[in-house]
C-alpha cells in the first residue's frame, strides 16, 4: 500500500503549500477537510497527520474543531499555526489571545535542538508567523522546544505520543529552515521512506489506466494546455488509438498556437491516437459580439465549448464505442472546487465536473469521468510530462486562462482586437526570450485595453488602442509582483509592437500587485 500522509484543512490559506512541501519529500500526500470523520481517517492509515492554518479561534464555539480522540490516535500528527493552537486545547493546555500579535518575518529560538524536527536546524532561526491567538500553556507531558520575543511557545512536542507543533507557518519560503523541518517530521517521525518519485507515478498510473479501461474508448476534451496535453499523452502511452482527442479551437488562442496543438497531436505528431480539430472561431465571435462584461464572456465561451464539444461527442458516439469521456482536472482545482471532499469552494473550474451529467449519460458514457491527473500539482504535472518525453517548450509553456484571449481583451471581442493582442503578445514573448528573461517564474502576456487614444505617425493623426504589456513573478499565484524586467527590452518591445502591429499607437506596462490586482487583464 503507497505510503500517505493526509493535511486536515481548518481553513488556512497554505493548505495546498504543505502538501506540495511534503511530496517534495517524495512523501505522497492527500488534503482532507477536518470534518472528516476519524474511523475514515484512520481507514486511510495515514503515516502521519498535519493540521492547517486558519483564521478562527479554537475556544468559539463556531470555529472548526475535531475530536480530542484524534491526538489518542497513535498517529503522528504535527500542528501548524491555528492547527497548533487546537492540539494545545483538545490536550488540555491553555490558549488565549496573545499580548502582542506576530506578523512576518520573526526571529526563532531553538530551545531543544534534539528534537526530532528541529535536529540540524540553528539556534537561532527566522520563521513567518502569522498570529493573533498563542499557546498561553503548554499541555501536560509536551516539553517547549522553541519561543520567540513575543510567543513562549513557538512550539512543542509530546514524542511519546507522537505530538509536534508550531507557532510558525514552516511551509513557506519566509521561513528558510521549514522544509528542513517538514522533512524531519515526515521521514523521521512518521517513519516514510520517501520513494514516491514521478516516474513511479507514471508506470503505476499507466498500468491502472490499462486495467480500469480494457478494450473501451476514451473521449478527451484537448485545450493544448499543459495539464490536457500531459493527460493526453498519459492515455496515449495506456491505451494508444482507443483514445480520440477533440481540440475545440474557439479563435482565442495564442498566435498560431492552434497549428501548433496540431502539429503536435495531429495526423504527422509523434502520439498515437486520434485527433479531430473543430474550428468554431467564427461561432465564439459571433456569440461575443457586443459583450464588454468579463463574467459575461466566460458564461458565453464555457456555454459554447460545452455546445460544440457536446456535438462533436455526440456525432462520434453516434458512431459507437466511446464509454469514458477524460480530462485535465489536476488537483488544485479538486481542492478549490470543494470537489468531492466537503471543502470551500472558492473558485469553479471549466474541468471539473466536464460536459454536464445529464449530457454524459445521454451520449451514453460513464458517469465517472477518466481525470488521470487527478492527484497532481502543476508543477508534478509538468515533471510527469517531462517523464514521458513531451517536449520542453510544451511543458512549461505560459500559463493560458480557459476562455483564453476572450479575458485578455478588455471590452468586446473581434476578430481584429484579437489579431492585435496575439501579435503584440508574440512580440513581448520572443523579446523576453532574446533578452534571457527568466519567464519560468511567473506569468508574461500582452493584453489590449479598451483605451483609445490620438497618436501621430509619420505626419499623420492615428487614433488607436493601447496595448498593456504584463508580467509577473510569483510562486503560488494566490499572490504576485511586477516583474522588473529591463528598460531596454519593455523599449525595444514598444516600438516593435508600434511599428509592426496595425491599430496599436501606446504601449503600457502594468505594475499593479496581487493583490489589490489579479493577474489577468479582465
Amino acid at each position: 500500500m503507497q505510503e500517505k500522509v493526509i493535511v486536515l484543512d481548518f481553513g488556512g490559506q497554505y493548505k495546498q503549500l504543505i502538501a506540495r512541501r511534503v511530496r517534495e519529500c517524495n512523501v505522497y500526500c492527500e488534503i482532507h477537510p477536518h470534518s472528516i470523520d476519524l474511523d475514515v481517517l484512520k481507514a486511510m492509515n495515514p503515516k502521519g497527520i498535519i493540521l492547517t492554518g486558519g483564521p478562527n479561534s479554537v475556544y468559539e464555539a463556531e470555529s472548526p474543531t475535531y475530536t480530542a480522540e484524534l491526538f489518542e490516535a497513535g498517529i503522528p500528527i504535527l500542528g501548524i499555526c491555528y492547527g497548533s493552537q487546537l492540539m494545545a486545547y483538545k490536550t488540555g493546555g491553555q490558549v488565549a489571545t496573545a499580548p502582542t500579535s506576530e506578523y512576518g518575518h520573526t526571529d526563532l529560538v531553538i530551545d531543544a535542538q534534539d528534537s526530532l524536527i528541529f535536529s540540524d536546524v540553528n539556534e537561532n532561526t527566522t520563521c513567518w508567523m502569522s498570529h493573533t491567538d498563542y499557546i498561553a500553556k503548554a499541555p501536560e507531558g509536551f516539553r517547549i522546544t522553541a519561543h520567540t520575543e513575543n510567543c513562549p511557545v513557538a512550539a512543542m512536542e509530546n514524542p511519546e505520543k507522537k505530538l509536534y507543533a508550531v507557532q510558525f507557518h514552516p511551509e513557506v519560503l519566509h521561513t528558510p529552515e521549514g522544509t528542513k523541518m517538514l522533512r524531519h517530521f515526515v521521514l523521521d517521525v512518521c517513519g516514510c521512506s520517501g520513494d514516491w518519485k514521478m516516474d513511479s507515478f507514471v508506470e503505476t498510473t499507466v498500468k491502472e489506466l490499462r486495467e480500469k479501461i480494457g478494450s473501451d474508448r476514451v473521449l478527451l476534451g484537448l485545450s493544448g494546455g499543459v495539464d490536457s496535453t500531459v493527460a493526453a499523452v498519459l492515455l496515449s502511452k495506456a491505451i494508444g488509438k482507443q483514445l480520440t482527442c477533440v481540440f475545440v479551437d474557439h479563435g482565442l488562442m495564442r498566435k498560431d498556437e492552434g497549428d501548433e496543438v496540431e502539429a503536435v497531436f495531429g495526423p504527422n505528431g509523434n502520439f498515437d491516437l486520434n485527433f479531430i480539430r473543430v474550428n468554431a472561431g467564427d461561432l465564439y465571435f459571433s456569440r461575443l459580439a457586443g459583450v464588454t462584461d468579463p463574467e459575461q464572456k466566460r458564461k458565453i465561451i464555457g456555454e459554447l465549448f460545452v455546445k460544440v464539444f457536446g456535438a462533436e461527442a455526440k456525432k462520434l458516439s453516434d458512431q459507437g464505442g466511446f464509454r469514458y469521456m477524460a480530462q485535465g482536472t489536476i488537483y488544485p482545482d479538486v481542492v478549490e472546487s470543494g470537489a468531492g471532499n466537503g471543502g470551500a469552494v472558492i473558485k469553479s473550474h471549466h474541468n471539473v465536473g466536464g460536459l454536464p451529467k445529464e449530457m454524459v449519460v445521454d451520449l451514453g458514457f460513464d458517469e465517472t469521468p477518466i481525470e488521470p491527473l487527478r492527484s497532481l500539482f502543476k508543477d508534478e504535472v509538468r515533471q510527469a510530462g517531462l517523464e514521458m518525453g513531451i517536449p520542453r517548450e510544451l511543458v512549461f509553456r505560459q500559463p493560458f486562462p480557459g476562455p483564453g484571449l476572450g479575458v485578455r481583451v478588455v471590452g468586446e471581442v473581434t476578430p481584429d482586437k484579437v489579431r492585435i493582442t496575439q501579435e503584440a503578445d508574440a512580440i513581448f514573448r520572443e523579446e523576453l526570450e532574446k533578452a534571457g528573461v527568466d519567464t519560468g517564474k511567473g506569468q508574461f502576456f500582452a493584453a489590449l485595453s479598451n483605451m483609445r487614444s490620438v497618436g501621430v505617425m509619420g505626419d499623420g493623426r492615428t487614433y488607436d488602442y493601447a496595448v498593456v504589456l504584463r508580467g509577473v513573478i510569483t510562486s503560488d499565484f494566490m499572490t504576485a509582483e511586477a516583474a522588473e524586467i529591463p528598460w531596454s527590452v519593455l523599449q525595444t518591445c514598444m516600438t516593435r509592437i508600434i511599428n509592426e502591429v496595425k491599430g496599436v499607437n501606446r504601449v503600457f506596462y502594468d505594475l499593479t500587485s496581487k493583490p489589490p490586482g489579479t493577474i489577468e487583464m479582465e
